[in-house]
């Protein structure tokens, strides 16, 4: 019997959990043989037993936090009229493209994704989403890179983004890929990015990051922090994870 069901996937990957795992059986193996070699064992099954967590943590069937982080990103799009065009980038299974659909009965939505990487996503499974969320009509999917959009100037009303932009390998300035994103959006229209932008050592300073972006000529953009939201566990508040995570919003 096919499944009826939507598959949004989770945001962390099986590998994280499984390959610390294989680490930690082979090194314990070996340590009957090289006792010094239990200390890493022990430590690559800690890094399995997070990742094992997080991704709980992440699912429909733990703490849901996945759907929770994109709520926040949808609660930060401006009502407006629901016309127009917007473009979600690195959509992944594509759910926040079809809550954003579902949202604005009106709008079209494009999500682009590469659909690479241990994520099992793909844009087969997101046009399945889409069908079985009733939205297929106005939602379309593009295998697509962030850092080039295959996009006019100004072709779209809205951008929006979750946790996407520090994953893009190829670009060490990830301010090029916010640059690139705003390209696209049409004078007036808005953008909603969610990423790890109180990551230092990738964003920078945030007042540094929110000059950058001044100074290309958008008519506002402000920071929220949502690192600090209630549905975090304090376990997943690391940098690498939710620790950073905070939403840049504005008007270009």
């Amino acid at each position: 019997m096919e499944n009826k069901t939507v598959e949004y996937g989770n945001w962390v990957s099986l590998r994280l959990v499984l390959m610390p795992g294989v680490l930690a059986l082979l090194l314990g193996g070996s340590a009957v043989f090289l006792p010094p070699l239990g200390i890493a064992a022990g430590f690559f099954l800690l890094v399995s037993a997070y990742f094992a967590y997080a991704r709980y943590a992440f699912s429909p069937k733990g703490r849901d936090i996945q759907a929770k982080a994109l709520d926040l990103v949808l609660s930060h799009v401006p009502e407006g009229d629901g016309e127009g065009k917007a473009l979600d980038i690195g959509c992944g299974s594509g759910a926040l493209a079809i809550r954003i659909a579902k949202r604005y009965p009106n709008a079209r939505v494009v999500g682009i994704d590469r659909w690479s990487g241990g994520w099992g996503s793909s844009k087969r499974l997101c046009e399945r989403n889409a069908s079985l969320e009733g939205v297929a009509e106005r939602v379309s999917f593009e295998a697509a890179d962030a850092a080039s959009l295959p996009f006019d100037d100004e072709a779209f009303d809205l951008a929006v983004s979750n946790f996407v932009f520090h994953e893009v390998r190829g670009v060490r300035d990830k301010r090029r890929l916010l640059n690139e994103a705003l390209r696209v959006v049409k004078a007036g229209g808005c953008f909603v990015f969610q990423d790890l932008f109180l990551w230092r050592l990738v964003y920078g300073e945030i007042d540094d990051l929110l000059d950058t972006v001044r100074s290309w000529g958008v008519e506002s953009v402000e920071f929220i922090d949502t690192s600090g939201s209630a549905f975090i566990p304090r376990t997943l508040k690391l940098p690498f994870m939710l620790g950073t995570a905070g939403i840049l919003r504005g008007k270009k």
